[in-house]
Order: structure tokens, then C-alpha cells, then sequence
């Protein structure tokens, strides 16, 4: 029986299109969810910074002997004329990066296609870092900066610039100022069932070099939800009373 060649190349060349007609008919979204899933960690969940999760660095402080930043002389003197009582924490000024991470309280994360949402329960506060590409502003600084970020390698980073000039922006015990150039840098990547970060502060005004810290949170309680943080001015400003001043 003589074999038809003509039939057999037909059945071939119609095999790609048959495929790619396949993925066609595929939803889109069905593909790019395929895609995203492969290459975004699964970070959100209500996680707990307290006492269980900090043996990292410190059980009270993120800054140790071995990474304390090495200050210019712009920020030796600010600490110098620093003192307690002009801290403005206690006018319920939200603490920020990157001192609101390592505050030892529960943290919220949740993910969309668009963006990352991190609900801290200290101060009550809402960081929102965008995935869609979008740049910031001269009207986007804040407190807590501008955040953009990206997945790479099952982690999330995210770079905050735009800070509001903070007196106490470094962190809010040791009087070291941040200014409107602090830049500041974040990787969060599970191991196992706990979530870590390396942080990265650069500051040109107040840093004579980036510094770094690394910490982690653990699952919260079963059924733990997020409590909103008060804040009284009046009661937060009474307790300075209780600080000598240095300067008469």
C-alpha cells in the first residue's frame, strides 16, 4: 500500500497550530495565575513580633555592637542636644522605618496583584508597597515614605524613599535623626513557618555607611486579630514631666 506524504506533512505542520490554538483558548488569567504562583511567596497571614520571634539579633534592640551605623558628625551632634523629652512619640507620632519593623507587636500582610499591604498593630500604621511600576512624587513623602517593590527569587524587596525629616527617624530611643534621603531597603522570604527580613538603611546626611539588621516574626496565635493602637496626646505629653531636662 504506497504511503501518502502529502496526508503525513499535513497531520505535522497542523499539530503546532492545533497546540498554540490550545493555549489560546486557555483564559488569560488562568496562565498569568500559573505564572505568579511559581514566582511569588505566599507571605500573608497576621504574624507575631514579640518576645517568641527575637532572639535574631536582640531581644530588645535591632542595633547591636557589630551593626550599630557609623554616624558623621551631623548626626553625632544631633544625638548630642538630643534628650527624652522633645522624642515625638510622645505626641503619638507613629514610629517609622526602620525602627516600626523590629517594634515588638503583631503585623498584618496581605497580597494582591497590584500591591503588598503591611498593617502594623504599634501606632496603628498602614504601608502600602506598589507592584504595578508606578514612581513617586514630590507630593509622596510621608511619614512612612513611598514604597515600591518586586518578588525575585521566592522573596519580596522593597526599596521607601520620600521620608518626611524625622528627629528621631533612625529610631526612637538612641536620638538619631533620618532625613528626606534616607533610602531604605527590606527582604522578606519565609523559612519554614517563619517570616524573615534583612533591613538596609542608607542616609547620606546622617550615615557615613548603610546599616543593616535582620530579624523575623513567628505565626500568631490561632484566630489573633489585629487591635487598633491607641494613642492619647495629652496622656503620652504628661509623661515627660518625669525627664530632667539638660539644658536650663
Amino acid at each position: 500500500m504506497q504511503h501518502d506524504d502529502t496526508k503525513s506533512t499535513l497531520v505535522l505542520t497542523a499539530l503546532p497550530a492545533l497546540a498554540l490554538l490550545g493555549l489560546m483558548t486557555l483564559p488569560t488569567g488562568a496562565l498569568l495565575a500559573q505564572s505568579d504562583e511559581a514566582a511569588t511567596p505566599d507571605l500573608s497571614g497576621v504574624w507575631d513580633g514579640g518576645g517568641r520571634a527575637r532572639p535574631v539579633n536582640s531581644e530588645t534592640v535591632p542595633w547591636t555592637t557589630e551593626n550599630f551605623p557609623v554616624l558623621n558628625e551631623r548626626a553625632l551632634a544631633y544625638q548630642e542636644v538630643f534628650e527624652e523629652i522633645i522624642a515625638p512619640k510622645y505626641d503619638c507620632q507613629p514610629a517609622s522605618s526602620p525602627a516600626i519593623q523590629y517594634d515588638p507587636y503583631h503585623m498584618q500582610v496581605t497580597q494582591w496583584p497590584d500591591r503588598v499591604m503591611f498593617r502594623y498593630e504599634k501606632d496603628d500604621q498602614l504601608r502600602t508597597v506598589w507592584l504595578d511600576g508606578r514612581e513617586p512624587t514630590a507630593l509622596d513623602f510621608s511619614n512612612q515614605g513611598f514604597s515600591v517593590g518586586r518578588y525575585e527569587d521566592g522573596a519580596l524587596i522593597v526599596t521607601t524613599t520620600h521620608f518626611l525629616f524625622d528627629i528621631t527617624g533612625f529610631d526612637d530611643y538612641n536620638g538619631i535623626p533620618s532625613s528626606a534621603q534616607k533610602v531604605v531597603t527590606e527582604r522578606y522570604w519565609k523559612e519554614g513557618e517563619n517570616l524573615h527580613i534583612t533591613l538596609t538603611v542608607e542616609d547620606p546626611m546622617f550615615l557615613r555607611a548603610p546599616a543593616s539588621y535582620s530579624t523575623r516574626w513567628v505565626p500568631a496565635a490561632p484566630g489573633y486579630q489585629i487591635a487598633a493602637f491607641g494613642c492619647d496626646p495629652e496622656s503620652a505629653r504628661a509623661s515627660v514631666r518625669f525627664f530632667p531636662s539638660k539644658f536650663k
